[in-house]
C-alpha cells in the first residue's frame, strides 16, 4: 500500500500518523466516525461529510482535510465561535489523531433556508505559504 523506505524516513511522529492514516482509508473509519458523532449530537436536519483530502498532497485514498456542513437547531441561539468549539469537542480523537484540517460550516435551519450555497474551497497551494 505505502512505500515502506519513505514511511520508514520519516519522525517517528509522522510515521504514526501514516499508520493511524493507512488503518483510516483501509475501513474509511475517520468519516464514518465523524458522520456518526455529529448525527447522535446533533441530530441534524443536513449533515454532509466531504473528504476534501484528495485537493492535498497526501496519499490517495486519505482522510486528513474535511469540510464539515451541518443544520441544526442545537445551533439556534449559539454564536459561531462556540458552534464551531462543539463540534471541535466532539471530533477531539480525530483532530489529535490523523484529521490536518477540519472547515466548519454550522447553521441553524433558518439560516441553511436563507443560504445553502456553499462556496467551494480553495485549490491547495502546497503549504509553507507558497
Amino acid at each position: 500500500m505505502y512505500n515502506t523506505t519513505v514511511i520508514l524516513r520519516r519522525s517517528y511522529r509522522n510515521t504514526f500518523l501514516v499508520s493511524k492514516m493507512c488503518t483510516a482509508i483501509q475501513n474509511n473509519s475517520v468519516e464514518s466516525s465523524i458522520k456518526k458523532k455529529l448525527i447522535d449530537s446533533l441530530n441534524p436536519s443536513y449533515i454532509e461529510i466531504i473528504n476534501e483530502s484528495y485537493m492535498h498532497n497526501v496519499p490517495k485514498g486519505s482522510e486528513t482535510h474535511f469540510k464539515i456542513i451541518a443544520v441544526s437547531d442545537k445551533f439556534k441561539d449559539v454564536p459561531l465561535i462556540k458552534r464551531h468549539r462543539m463540534i471541535n469537542e466532539l471530533l477531539q480523537s480525530e483532530l489529535e489523531g490523523s484529521v490536518h484540517a477540519l472547515s466548519i460550516i454550522a447553521k441553524t435551519p433558518d439560516q441553511w433556508k436563507e443560504k445553502s450555497t456553499i462556496t467551494p474551497s480553495p485549490a491547495c497551494r502546497g503549504g509553507f505559504g507558497k
